[in-house]
């Protein structure tokens, strides 16, 4: 099993609650943390800004993730949200296996 881990963050603990939502009740992700707030700190349009942001944190497959990264883009409300696929290297082989089953159409 090929797991991932796709990071994004949003400026709501609502935003971020509906991004995770929607990916795991689509099948796209196993399952979705959020976490926050965050002290976030980034440059944009050529100034230095601060935020308050929420992270939603998705388990899936590296098969799923294309397609969980466009779902998050087409209900982001950022212009450009982060979005990040880190690969999962290890794991415990039943959760491993859990997040696949979670993500199978068949699931």
């Amino acid at each position: 099993m090929n797991g991932v881990q796709v990071a994004t963050t949003a400026g709501s603990q609502e935003a971020a609650q509906r991004l995770a939502d929607a990916a795991v009740t689509e099948r796209l992700a196993a399952c979705a943390q959020v976490e926050g707030p965050l002290a976030s700190v980034y440059r944009w349009q050529g100034g230095v800004e601060r935020a308050t942001e929420w992270r939603c944190l998705c388990k899936t497959t590296a098969a799923r993730a294309p397609a969980l990264i466009a779902r998050l883009r087409a209900l982001h409300p950022y212009e450009v949200p982060e979005i990040v696929v880190t690969p999962i290297v290890d794991g415990d082989p039943e959760y491993l296996a859990w997040i696949e089953h979670s993500v199978s159409p068949e699931g």
